[in-house]
């Protein structure tokens, strides 16, 4: 079975690292065979990280993808190569990442701790029928404070009523955290992960994350600051240049 992170940042958004050293983690420090590099409002962070995983020869594949804030929350795009816009309604977001040719999935579902689809947004997707307007998958198993205030009572929804693939992402934003979440499925690439959510074949599992100390203190107050301006700092950077 192969194992994929599917919800790691880089410092192109709120991580501590660059792309290149997320990669070079996950090839020398982690049993991964897929990482998903989804920084904020940018697919560039994915681009870079595939770019050197290649260029380097490792055998970890890399997924370029953008975790996008929606006028609901936050949804993931995997498998894209370009950034949707921004602040839209989740519905036009959805589509976006299906007409890039990706696969959506809701990050972190229902959390009060960061921009997160919330339950009522997610029963009235469940209602639509056409699959362009709906997440391919779910993510209950994300070890980060925002993913697991939220998981039980999103897994709960899901086996009741929303009925989505399962999956897994650490929600990294340190090099210690990357794999301690994953997805579990059938293969070992990129292309079968893929065709396993679609299919409803994955599971996801995760871990604790490493302490405070571990971590590291300094590291974790500068992600903090990083975080909350990520958002705003990709959004004037996309002005800027109009």
């Amino acid at each position: 079975m192969g194992k994929a992170d599917l919800h790691v940042h880089t410092r192109v958004s709120d991580g501590i690292a660059t792309p290149e050293q997320v990669v070079d983690y996950a090839e020398h420090a982690t049993d991964l065979d897929v990482i998903a590099v989804v920084d904020h409002e940018d697919v560039g962070g994915g681009l870079r990280a595939r770019e050197h995983a290649l260029r380097m020869g490792y055998m970890v594949e890399v997924i370029p993808g953008a975790e996008i804030t929606t006028l609901q929350g936050h949804v993931v795009g995997l498998f894209i190569e370009e950034t949707p816009a921004s602040f839209r309604r989740i519905e036009s977001t959805l589509e976006d990442i299906h007409a890039l040719g990706g696969i959506a999935t809701i990050p972190h579902p229902m959390s009060w701790l960061t921009r997160s689809v919330s339950e009522r947004t997610l029963r009235r997707l469940a209602l639509i029928p056409d699959r362009r307007y709906r997440a391919d998958a779910l993510e209950i198993y994300n070890p980060s404070p925002a993913g697991r205030q939220s998981a039980s009572r999103a897994a709960v929804l899901n086996a009741h009523t929303l009925r989505l693939p399962i999956i897994g992402g650490s929600d990294a934003h340190h090099l210690a955290h990357i794999g301690t979440g994953w997805t579990r499925f059938a293969g070992r690439t990129g292309q079968e992960l893929r065709e396993a959510i679609l299919a409803g074949s994955v599971s996801g599992e995760m871990s604790g994350y490493p302490s405070l100390r571990e971590t590291g203190l300094v590291q974790v107050i500068v992600g903090l600051g990083w975080g909350y301006t990520a958002t705003p700092r990709k959004l004037a950077k996309r002005a800027a240049r109009r």
